[in-house]
Parts: C-alpha cells; sequence; structure tokens
C-alpha cells in the first residue's frame, strides 16, 4: 500500500481533492490511503465486502462489477485505481476499455497485477486467478485498449528467489497446498524493509522482474 502511495505521490498527484475510484476495493484496505488524495469511489460487487469498506475511510463505497456495471459517470474521474482485480476478469481488455470510458482526457489509471506465468501455483487457483501477467501482455492488453503506458515496473523483486522456490516446489511435487496464514512477526520485518527498500526504486528505476507489476497508464 505504501508503494501505491509513492506511484500516486510521485507521478499522479499533480493537483489536490482528485476524483478517484478503486475498482474492485475489497474490504477497504486501501482506502485510507486513497483518501488522502482526494474525493473516493470505492466499486466492490461483493455486499459482505462493501459492508466492511464503507467502515474503513470516508469514501463512497457502491455495488459495481467488470466490465459492464461500473456505476460511474464517463469522462468522470481524475485517477482510476485497480489493485490486483484485472487477473480475475474473463475479458481483460473489456475490463480496460470499461474503465477507459470513465477518465478524464488527462486522467491516470494505476493497476497492479500479479506477475510472471512461470510462477502459477495452487495459490493463484484458489484465488481464482484467470492468468498471470508478463510486462509484454500487460501492455499488449493496455494498448488493445486504446490506453497507453507512462510507467512500468516489476516490483517484489526482491522476494521473487524465495517465492519462486516455494511455488516451483510444490509445482514439481504435485503439492496443492495454499499458504493462507499470517506471517510471523520476525518475517513481517523483513518484508516491510524489502518493501520500503523497493518504493524507493520504484517511479525511478524500473526493476526487470518481480512477482507483481505495476503501471500507470494514460489515454492514448
Amino acid at each position: 500500500r505504501r508503494i501505491v502511495a509513492e506511484m500516486i505521490t510521485q507521478h499522479i498527484a499533480k493537483r489536490p481533492n482528485l476524483a478517484i475510484a478503486e475498482i474492485g476495493c475489497g474490504t477497504g484496505s486501501n482506502l485510507p490511503i486513497l483518501t488522502r488524495f482526494g474525493q473516493v469511489t470505492a466499486v466492490e460487487p461483493d455486499a459482505d465486502a462493501r459492508v466492511y469498506a464503507a467502515t474503513r475511510a470516508n469514501a463512497t463505497v457502491v455495488e459495481g462489477r467488470l466490465p459492464d456495471g461500473l456505476p460511474l459517470a464517463e469522462n468522470s474521474l481524475d485517477l482510476a485505481v485497480m489493485l490486483d482485480v484485472l487477473e480475475h476478469v474473463d475479458d481483460d481488455v473489456a475490463a480496460l476499455k470499461a474503465v477507459a470510458k470513465k477518465l478524464k482526457p488527462d486522467a491516470s489509471f494505476l493497476l497492479t497485477v500479479p506477475a510472471m506465468p512461470s510462477l502459477w501455483s495452487p495459490h493463484d487457483e484458489e484465488h481464482h486467478h484467470k492468468r498471470r501477467y508478463t510486462a509484454k501482455t500487460l501492455r499488449a492488453a493496455i494498448e488493445a485498449a486504446g490506453l497507453k503506458v507512462e510507467m512500468m515496473s516489476y516490483f517484489n523483486t526482491l522476494l521473487l528467489p524465495m517465492i519462486a522456490g516455494v511455488r516451483w516446489m510444490k509445482n514439481l511435487t504435485g503439492s496443492k497446498e495454499v499458504d493462507t496464514g499470517l506471517p510471523s512477526n520476525w518475517l513481517n520485518k523483513v518484508l516491510e524493509a524489502v518493501f520500503a527498500f523497493e518504493r524507493h526504486l520504484i517511479g525511478r528505476l524500473p526493476l526487470p522482474l518481480g512477482v507483481s507489476l505495476v503501471v500507470i497508464v494514460k489515454a492514448a
């Protein structure tokens, strides 16, 4: 989430009080950060998640889904945000086109997605992912939707060897076990240090590989 804040601060928030929509907000964990930058509408298809999201920040939480059920006016947004959502959608190009219609001409669109199809594992199946992306396939989907990439980088790069090793070993052994437990306190501290280091690199020095991709998109 701090990476998201860093990206918005560095590349997007040129003026205060942006009109923002988070599409696929889940239980609203990103809303406290997004509301720092403007008025936020949070779109989520799941009713229980919407109820919880509404308690997290001063945002308007509404029902909606991609690609045909976005309750947002055309040309109304300064910033659209989709964080680990696009990989859940059957037709990713149609979803991107639907969001593009809601953007003002000078608006930005911030996305994160899971990267590297070679990392596909039961974790992806458990979370109902349709795909993992490479920089090439994500760029192709964005451009097919009539948008253009302003900035793209892999992230979670320093964790790649560890995550790749665990997932490839599970694939090799045929293990269907999914890691759903919370990390220990010491591991949390390590992860925080890793994310803090990468946060200062992304946007200044695009990373060549990683578990995830982040991209800032503009209208073509």
